[in-house]
Protein backbone atom coordinates (compact mmCIF):
# COMPACT_ATOMS: atom_id res chain seq x y z
CA UNK A 1 0.00 0.00 0.00
CA UNK A 2 1.05 3.36 -0.47
CA UNK A 3 1.43 5.92 1.73
CA UNK A 4 0.93 9.31 2.32
CA UNK A 5 3.43 12.00 3.30
CA UNK A 6 2.06 14.88 5.19
CA UNK A 7 4.52 18.28 4.27
CA UNK A 8 6.59 18.56 6.80
CA UNK A 9 7.57 14.65 5.98
CA UNK A 10 8.35 15.66 2.48
CA UNK A 11 10.44 18.51 3.32
CA UNK A 12 12.49 15.93 6.26
CA UNK A 13 13.31 13.68 3.21
CA UNK A 14 14.33 16.25 1.03
CA UNK A 15 16.38 17.43 3.54
CA UNK A 16 17.98 14.12 4.05
CA UNK A 17 18.65 13.78 0.02
CA UNK A 18 20.39 17.15 0.35
CA UNK A 19 22.74 16.26 3.36
CA UNK A 20 23.49 12.53 1.46
CA UNK A 21 24.10 14.31 -1.97
CA UNK A 22 26.28 16.82 -0.28
CA UNK A 23 28.27 14.11 1.62
CA UNK A 24 29.34 12.66 -2.20
CA UNK A 25 31.38 15.05 -3.50
CA UNK A 26 34.98 14.34 -4.66
CA UNK A 27 37.85 15.80 -4.07
CA UNK A 28 38.99 15.62 -7.58
CA UNK A 29 38.44 18.81 -9.83
CA UNK A 30 35.94 18.36 -12.70
CA UNK A 31 37.99 18.46 -15.87
CA UNK A 32 35.15 18.22 -18.24
CA UNK A 33 33.60 21.42 -20.26
CA UNK A 34 30.10 22.46 -18.82
CA UNK A 35 27.07 21.32 -21.67
CA UNK A 36 25.60 24.46 -21.38
CA UNK A 37 24.88 27.52 -19.13
CA UNK A 38 23.73 26.28 -16.16
CA UNK A 39 23.27 28.52 -13.13
CA UNK A 40 25.28 26.99 -9.70
CA UNK A 41 22.41 26.48 -7.55
CA UNK A 42 23.02 27.58 -3.54
CA UNK A 43 24.53 25.37 -0.94
CA UNK A 44 22.34 24.75 1.86
CA UNK A 45 25.54 22.72 3.83
CA UNK A 46 26.40 25.90 6.18
CA UNK A 47 22.46 26.29 7.28
CA UNK A 48 21.87 25.68 10.68
CA UNK A 49 18.17 24.98 12.21
CA UNK A 50 16.60 23.90 15.65
CA UNK A 51 12.90 23.77 16.75
CA UNK A 52 10.14 25.42 15.28
CA UNK A 53 12.08 27.41 12.60
CA UNK A 54 13.64 24.03 11.90
CA UNK A 55 9.86 23.23 10.99
CA UNK A 56 9.62 26.26 8.97
CA UNK A 57 12.34 25.90 6.81
CA UNK A 58 11.74 22.15 6.20
CA UNK A 59 8.10 23.36 5.12
CA UNK A 60 9.32 25.95 2.77
CA UNK A 61 12.00 23.32 1.16
CA UNK A 62 9.31 20.99 0.50
CA UNK A 63 7.46 23.68 -1.44
CA UNK A 64 10.77 24.18 -4.23
CA UNK A 65 9.66 24.72 -7.82
CA UNK A 66 6.13 25.15 -6.93
CA UNK A 67 4.68 27.67 -9.19
CA UNK A 68 4.13 31.03 -9.29
CA UNK A 69 0.37 32.28 -9.07
CA UNK A 70 -0.75 36.28 -7.81
CA UNK A 71 -3.16 35.92 -4.75
CA UNK A 72 -2.01 31.98 -4.99
CA UNK A 73 -2.57 30.64 -1.20
CA UNK A 74 -2.60 27.04 -1.64
CA UNK A 75 1.03 24.87 -3.79
CA UNK A 76 -1.76 22.94 -5.88
CA UNK A 77 -3.18 26.13 -7.09
CA UNK A 78 0.68 27.92 -6.95
CA UNK A 79 1.93 30.73 -4.65
CA UNK A 80 2.80 34.24 -4.82
CA UNK A 81 5.57 35.68 -2.34
CA UNK A 82 3.19 36.12 0.76
CA UNK A 83 0.90 32.97 0.32
CA UNK A 84 4.15 30.88 0.37
CA UNK A 85 5.13 32.69 3.64
CA UNK A 86 1.85 32.22 4.82
CA UNK A 87 1.20 28.76 3.79
CA UNK A 88 4.71 27.63 5.29
CA UNK A 89 3.82 29.09 8.85
CA UNK A 90 0.36 27.69 8.77
CA UNK A 91 1.37 24.22 8.19
CA UNK A 92 4.87 24.54 10.51
CA UNK A 93 3.41 26.09 13.41
CA UNK A 94 -0.25 26.19 12.82
CA UNK A 95 0.10 30.34 12.81
CA UNK A 96 -1.92 32.27 11.12
CA UNK A 97 -0.36 35.70 9.10
CA UNK A 98 -1.84 38.32 7.33
CA UNK A 99 -2.27 38.35 4.05
CA UNK A 100 -0.31 40.94 2.54
CA UNK A 101 3.62 41.21 2.99
CA UNK A 102 3.37 44.93 4.43
CA UNK A 103 0.88 43.90 7.02
CA UNK A 104 3.12 40.51 7.89
CA UNK A 105 5.85 43.32 8.25
CA UNK A 106 3.89 45.30 10.47
CA UNK A 107 3.28 42.47 12.42
CA UNK A 108 6.62 41.08 13.21
CA UNK A 109 9.26 42.18 14.63
CA UNK A 110 13.06 44.35 13.26
CA UNK A 111 16.13 42.41 12.91
CA UNK A 112 18.70 43.70 11.26
CA UNK A 113 20.32 41.68 8.53
CA UNK A 114 23.42 40.56 11.10
CA UNK A 115 20.60 39.17 13.51
CA UNK A 116 18.83 37.45 11.08
CA UNK A 117 18.42 33.84 11.90
CA UNK A 118 16.34 31.13 10.09
CA UNK A 119 12.37 31.03 9.69
CA UNK A 120 13.16 34.91 9.87
CA UNK A 121 11.12 36.90 7.24
CA UNK A 122 12.93 39.15 5.13
CA UNK A 123 11.27 42.37 2.96
CA UNK A 124 11.90 43.73 -0.40
CA UNK A 125 10.43 47.48 -2.34
CA UNK A 126 10.44 45.64 -5.73
CA UNK A 127 7.36 47.25 -6.64
CA UNK A 128 8.03 51.04 -5.45
CA UNK A 129 6.14 50.28 -2.43
CA UNK A 130 8.28 49.38 1.12
CA UNK A 131 7.30 45.74 1.61
CA UNK A 132 6.16 44.82 -1.44
CA UNK A 133 8.24 41.32 -1.42
CA UNK A 134 8.92 38.89 1.41
CA UNK A 135 11.03 35.32 2.31
CA UNK A 136 11.76 33.24 4.17
CA UNK A 137 15.24 33.59 5.79
CA UNK A 138 17.09 30.13 5.40
CA UNK A 139 20.42 31.03 7.15
CA UNK A 140 23.80 31.82 5.36
CA UNK A 141 22.51 34.42 3.48
CA UNK A 142 20.14 32.61 1.85
CA UNK A 143 16.24 32.97 1.22
CA UNK A 144 13.52 31.23 -0.84
CA UNK A 145 10.39 33.03 -1.71
CA UNK A 146 7.88 33.22 -4.66
CA UNK A 147 9.32 35.34 -7.27
CA UNK A 148 6.77 37.20 -9.88
CA UNK A 149 4.67 35.56 -12.88
CA UNK A 150 6.33 32.86 -14.61
CA UNK A 151 8.24 32.24 -11.60
CA UNK A 152 9.06 28.83 -9.43
CA UNK A 153 9.43 28.80 -5.28
CA UNK A 154 13.46 28.95 -5.29
CA UNK A 155 16.49 29.97 -2.97
CA UNK A 156 18.10 32.86 -3.91
CA UNK A 157 21.24 35.21 -1.99
CA UNK A 158 20.40 38.23 -0.29
CA UNK A 159 24.01 39.57 -2.03
CA UNK A 160 22.54 39.56 -5.56
CA UNK A 161 22.50 42.86 -7.10
CA UNK A 162 18.57 42.72 -7.57
CA UNK A 163 17.51 41.35 -3.71
CA UNK A 164 20.98 43.66 -2.13
CA UNK A 165 19.35 47.05 -4.11
CA UNK A 166 15.84 46.33 -2.21
CA UNK A 167 16.14 45.31 0.91
CA UNK A 168 14.05 46.40 3.46
CA UNK A 169 15.20 44.84 6.51
CA UNK A 170 14.31 41.72 7.98
CA UNK A 171 11.48 41.03 11.12
CA UNK A 172 10.92 37.78 13.19
CA UNK A 173 7.89 36.14 14.30
CA UNK A 174 9.71 34.13 16.92
CA UNK A 175 10.14 35.30 20.42
CA UNK A 176 13.13 36.95 20.99
CA UNK A 177 16.38 34.82 20.41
Amino acid sequence: MLKLLRPHQSAVIIIAILAILGGCTSTKPNTSKPSGSIPAKPSLSKIEVSGDAREVVMVALGLLDTGYQFGGNNPEAGLDCSGLVRYVYQNALNVLLPRTAAEMAQAARPVSRQQLQAGDLVFFNTLGTPFSHVGIYLGDGQFIHAPSSKGRVRIESLDKAYFATRFEGGRSLFATR
